[in-house]
């Protein structure tokens, strides 16, 4: 099992923002992604929205970085944790403009980069985006395609509805290889299935632990699966987080178990096929706290489940 860092303040859910993450600055967030490297945490993920309805803010809160910026930051001010998205809404913007932005920054930090993709849920933001919310779905699965062959072909070209192209160069490509790890996110059967032609790696939020099994299964059987799921990510925090940001009182997801009762949290996890997961933020008083506390993450938690 590898861990993620539960970076404060990348967002302002109802469900687990704590008061004192709201005092926590982007020059503290440098340092801690400094901290996390150092500890041996394998990954920092940043959650992303571009613009919060005011009906949406009491749950969601107004809070939310563009990924690829933060990711491209964090990246530069680390050495060796991967950066990710949890997620990236894919049909928001130009697909070339993503590949550029990703392979850039993969490029730049020697290959540290994954990206999890997903369609999006809000279908206000899509509005106020002048994105069709009803072709996301049809929208996302143009633009990996799309993307991929960006990265990957030496003489690029695609043909879709929503993104064309041919004749073009495109460089740098990513460093990994045969590219970027391509992550989505999300619980409901296309995704899923697009997981199968094109992912490498699935990031559930309202699937149930107990059904993720015969979710990867559903996953593997699909007749063009492409063989290369290999990771699941599921944070331990996951479960207190409903539809639409709803509050969720989930115990086995609380904030503040005991070492023994983390343990074998993971270790359920893990054996349900989750290969990365996270630890929540339990009540602290503040940011000096929660450095003791990823360092006992680091010490009495990591050595047992790896």
């Amino acid at each position: 099992m590898k861990l993620g860092f539960a970076m404060p303040h990348l967002l302002q859910l109802k469900a687990t923002m704590q008061d004192w993450e709201m005092a926590v600055t982007g020059a503290d967030q440098t340092k801690l992604a400094k901290w996390a490297e150092k500890l041996g945490f394998e990954m920092i993920a940043v959650p992303e929205h571009h613009i919060i309805p005011n009906k949406h803010v009491a749950l969601s809160g107004p809070f939310y970085f563009n990924a690829y910026t933060a990711m491209a930051y964090i990246a530069g001010a680390t050495e060796k944790i991967r950066v990710n998205s949890c997620i990236a809404i894919l049909p928001a913007q130009n697909p070339i403009v993503t590949a550029k932005a990703l392979s850039t920054m993969d490029w730049l930090s020697s290959g540290r980069v994954t990206i999890t993709f997903a369609v999006g849920w809000l279908e206000e933001e899509f509005a106020l985006l002048g994105v069709p919310f009803h072709e996301r779905g049809a929208m996302a699965e143009e633009y990996v395609q799309a993307i991929i062959a960006l990265w990957t072909q030496q003489n690029p070209e695609f043909e879709g509805k929503y993104v064309s192209f041919r004749d073009v160069a495109f460089e740098p490509r990513p460093v990994q290889k045969p590219h970027i790890p391509v992550w989505f996110g999300g619980d409901a059967d296309p995704v899923l299935k697009r997981i199968a032609r094109h992912g490498q790696g699935w990031w559930p939020f309202l699937t149930k632990p107990e059904d993720i099994p015969a979710r990867i299964d559903f996953i593997r059987s699909q007749p063009d699966y492409n063989g290369a799921l290999a990771d699941v990510y599921y944070g331990m925090s996951t479960a207190r987080v409903g539809e639409g940001h709803k509050v969720i009182d989930d115990p086995t997801a609380r904030p503040g178990q005991t070492k023994n009762e983390i343990i074998d949290r993971l270790g359920a996890l893990a054996d349900l096929g989750v290969t990365w997961s996270s630890v929540p933020i339990p009540n602290l008083p503040g940011i000096d706290a929660y450095y003791d506390y990823t360092q006992w993450i680091a010490e009495e938690i990591m050595p047992a489940i790896r």
